[in-house]
This record gives C-alpha cells, sequence and structure tokens, in this order.
C-alpha cells in the first residue's frame, strides 16, 4: 500500500509534469466543485490548498442546506429561488450528507413579523423551492406550538410556521466532492501554497510550496481559479473586494434542549437557528463585521455569551450556561464588499469576474449554491478554452460511485475507528491530527473528547500515517494547544 508521502509525492508529478488546463487555487467548497465540475468536462485539472481542505470557511458554517427565508424579506428573490434548486440537486446527488429538517418559526404579538405574514412566507418559499419542497410547509395555533416546544417562551405566542430545509455535514461535502474530482481525474493536494504566477504566453507560470517539506516547484497552467474565500483578495492578481463577517456556532447536548426539530428565534434583524444533530444541538449564528485575518478568527467569550442569552430568552426555564457547552466553531464569511448595510444585510450572492486573459475570481456566494457556482465558472472557462461543447454533469451524478455506501461519511461522525483512521490517511489526504478529529471525522465538534480517545486516535494514525513517537507528541501538542485557543 501507497503511503502519504509517496501519494503527495505522485500528486506533485502530476501537477508538475504536463501544462494544466486549470489550476484552482482554495480547497473550501467553492473549489472542489470547480475541480470536480471541470475534470469531469475532461479539463486536465489541478488543485492547491495552503491548509488542509475545507479549514478555512467550508469547515465552520451552519451545516445547512436552505433558500434563505430570511432573504424573501430583503426581495432577493432570485437568490432564494437559485438556492431552493440547488438543496434539492444536493440532495439528490449527496443523499448521505443531506437530512430534510423541519424548522419551527414562532410568531409573537408586538414582536418580528405577525403569523400571517410568516403563513405567507413560507407558502412563497414553497413556489420557489419548484412548489416541491422536501415537504409543504403548515402554520401551527399557540396551542399545537406550546405543545411541540413545551419550554418555549409562552409570552404573546401568538402560534408558529413550519417549512424545511436541510443539515448538511460542510467539511464531508468539500472530501467527497474531492474525491468525485480525483475519480474524474483531477490532482489535488492540500497544504501546497500558492505562492505567485506570470503570464507566459498561453499560459500561467505559478510557483506553489509544499507546505510540509519547504521545497517550491513550477506549475504551468492555462486557466487559474482564485476560490480562496476570505483570502481571495490576497492572491497575487485577485481583483475580489471582500467584506468579512464573523459567525460562531455552540454545541450543546440534546437533553438541555430537546426540540423535535429545528427552531427559528428572531434576533432583531437576524435570526438564530437551533439545530438538532443526532444527540447534540447547534446553536448559531452571529454576524459581526471582522477586521483580522481570517485564520486568527476565534470563538470569544462574548460571542457565546451572546448567543446563550439569545437563546435563553425564548426558552427561558432551561437555563442554559457556559457549562452546557461541548464544542464551539468561528468562521469567516467572505461577502463581496458593500459599503452600505449591516452585515446581515450584505448580499450571499457570488460574483465571478475575469479581471486578466486566463484568470478568474470566484467569490461570495454559500454552501449551497456551489455547485451552481462551479458550473457557471466552468463554462466561462470551457469557452475560453474552446471546450464550450462539453455540458455539465454535475447536477446528475452522484457525489459517490453506483453501490457504494457511505461508510465513512454522513451527517453524524464516522465510527471511531482504527479502520476509520486508516480511510482518511490512505484515501482522504489526511496529515495532521486535527485533520481528522475536527473535519474528516468531526468527533471533537460532536462531544468533548476524554485523552485516552485522543490518544487511541493519534497512535492509529501514527500507525497509518508511518509517525515516529516524538512526531506523534509533537501532534498530540498541537492539539492540545488548538482546543485551549478555539474551545473545541
Amino acid at each position: 500500500m501507497k503511503t502519504a508521502l509517496m501519494n503527495r509525492t505522485e500528486t506533485w508529478s502530476r501537477l508538475t509534469a504536463a501544462p494544466l488546463d486549470v489550476l484552482v487555487i482554495g480547497g473550501g467548497i467553492v473549489g472542489s466543485g470547480v475541480a470536480r465540475d471541470a475534470a469531469m468536462r475532461g479539463l486536465r485539472v489541478g488543485l492547491i490548498d495552503q491548509q488542509d481542505f475545507a479549514a478555512g470557511t467550508s469547515s465552520r458554517s451552519s451545516r445547512l442546506l436552505h433558500g434563505g427565508l430570511r432573504y424573501l424579506e430583503q426581495g432577493r428573490v432570485g437568490l432564494v429561488r437559485e438556492s431552493s434548486h440547488e438543496k434539492k440537486i444536493i440532495h439528490r446527488i449527496a443523499p448521505h450528507l443531506s437530512q430534510p429538517l423541519g424548522f419551527i418559526f414562532p410568531a409573537y404579538r408586538g414582536l418580528g413579523r405577525p403569523l400571517w405574514q410568516l403563513r405567507v412566507g413560507v407558502k412563497i418559499y414553497d413556489l420557489l423551492c419548484g412548489g416541491r419542497n422536501f415537504q409543504p410547509s403548515r402554520g401551527f395555533t399557540r396551542t399545537e406550538t406550546l405543545e411541540m416546544l413545551p419550554a418555549l417562551k409562552a409570552s404573546n405566542l401568538t402560534g408558529s410556521v413550519r417549512y424545511f430545509d436541510a443539515l448538511t455535514n460542510d467539511a464531508r461535502l468539500v472530501i467527497d466532492t474531492l474525491r468525485s474530482a480525483e475519480r474524474h481525474g483531477a490532482a489535488v493536494l492540500n497544504y501546497a501554497r500558492f505562492r505567485t504566477s506570470r503570464r507566459a504566453g498561453e499560459f500561467w507560470e505559478c510557483e506553489a510550496e509544499d507546505v510540509q517539506t519547504g521545497n517550491t516547484c513550477s506549475i504551468q497552467a492555462r486557466t487559474i481559479v482564485n476560490a480562496t474565500g476570505p483570502w481571495a483578495n490576497q492572491v497575487p492578481h485577485s481583483a475580489v473586494k471582500l467584506r468579512l463577517t464573523k459567525g460562531i456556532h455552540l454545541v450543546l447536548r440534546r437533553e438541555r434542549l430537546p426540540v423535535p426539530e429545528a427552531v427559528v428565534i428572531p434576533d432583531g434583524r437576524r435570526i438564530i437557528f437551533v439545530l438538532p444533530w443526532g444527540e447534540r444541538i447547534i446553536l448559531g449564528t452571529t454576524d459581526t463585521d471582522f477586521k483580522a485575518a481570517p485564520e486568527s478568527v476565534q470563538v470569544e467569550p462574548g460571542d457565546r455569551e451572546y448567543l446563550l442569552r439569545a437563546v435563553n430568552e425564548y426558552f427561558p426555564a432551561l437555563g442554559l450556561s457556559e457549562r452546557d457547552v461541548v464544542s464551539a466553531w468561528a468562521g469567516v464569511r467572505p461577502l463581496i464588499a458593500n459599503p452600505d448595510g449591516s452585515p446581515s444585510d450584505i448580499s450571499r450572492a457570488h460574483q465571478i469576474r475575469c479581471p486578466e486573459p486566463g484568470w478568474w475570481d470566484v467569490a461570495g456566494g454559500k454552501l449551497t449554491t456551489y455547485r451552481l457556482m462551479a458550473e457557471q465558472t466552468v463554462d466561462q472557462i470551457a469557452r475560453h478554452l474552446g471546450a464550450a461543447d462539453r455540458p455539465c454533469a454535475t447536477a446528475d451524478e452522484p457525489l459517490l460511485p453506483a453501490g457504494e455506501a457511505p461508510q465513512f461519511s454522513g451527517i453524524l461522525p464516522a465510527p471511531q475507528t482504527r479502520d476509520t483512521v486508516e480511510h482518511f490517511v490512505d484515501r482522504e489526504w489526511a496529515l495532521h491530527l486535527d485533520d481528522v478529529l475536527l473535519r474528516r471525522g468531526g468527533w471533537a465538534h460532536y462531544g468533548q473528547m476524554n485523552d485516552a480517545e485522543i490518544e487511541n486516535v493519534a497512535q492509529w494514525f501514527a500507525a497509518a500515517a508511518g509517525w515516529s513517537p516524538d512526531q506523534t507528541e509533537s501532534e498530540l501538542e498541537h492539539w492540545r494547544a488548538s482546543c485551549q485557543r478555539d474551545g473545541c
């Protein structure tokens, strides 16, 4: 069996042996979608990311596939229709990563939208999904609402509505999309930093660095796609202008906030979600401007207090506190810069630009529309390369091959076993302990792992990756420091 080092050496050779049709910079959800689409159209594709795949925004979202009900209030009907259509496509091509979920939205007298407007809104929402949402929306009386949510604040409650979106696993969606891209011929590599590039005739001459070794090499590409999310405006040649906002999420045990379905809590101009996730609950999210480096984003004490206070306002009898938080994560949204409006008002629409011949910046958007963003980007690239006769097929072909059971990929974490860790190392490019604990396995976010469990995973990883005892201890020390900083 080939080692991870042998696999990386082989991938570097594929990236450098001959000119690529497309070099994708960024291994988040958008970059992985572009790589998959381009490879499925028969283009020679490479993808590199300076960190692990999905290490940025694409593993720090609310984990929702949604049309965006609140965008209706903002008049963004086109965005809602587009997103509603795409969430159904993802459900079709990746059913193991799309769990339809009801969202109960309570209405209160004198607070937010009245019940009749919510009833009209969710019916429009169904229509914008082609009239075929996961299930039809409906309204509930005050009594019915309290029967479903007995701990919900009853004062001034007038009733509720329920509509449907879906829960996903954002990091797993990236990994499975990349695995599909690789099956179709793409060469993908994490911990590979794009350093610079220059135009030389019909090619871009690019310099890339192996973050693991410090070695550099040259990659030739006919086109380049900048899909680096919140780092997009830092890439040489980029013309992207972003406004970054921060969102945080808290994870609680479900018995502390027992809800049968998701709950939408109005909070001024925003909404907060209470999302069932197996035996856990995800609370989120915040939306505040973020000025620092994207990689420095953290969950601050004030963030935790804000979310817990907001949820306690609507579930006052539960008395949720910091002691109930199992884990937390923070992410940065790469929104298209708009000097007007609050962060919550900025459009989640995406932008595709070609500021120089053969260079594409892809920015903005949301998790749900990643496949469409990729299709529109590759359509433009295909025309540029004279390959427009190759149609997009990503809306029809499943992410996993027909008949392959999603043994290690789903909404909930995979089994915490040696076989699982070996799979992540041998088949899914895991190089470091947090690659498994946070993104591929998701075990750290699902529940506080004890020292023995973490040690077991580290030893399984060491055996699969050929780590020395010193390297294993170094990985454990790095993990402990990361947890202390990030609260995972």
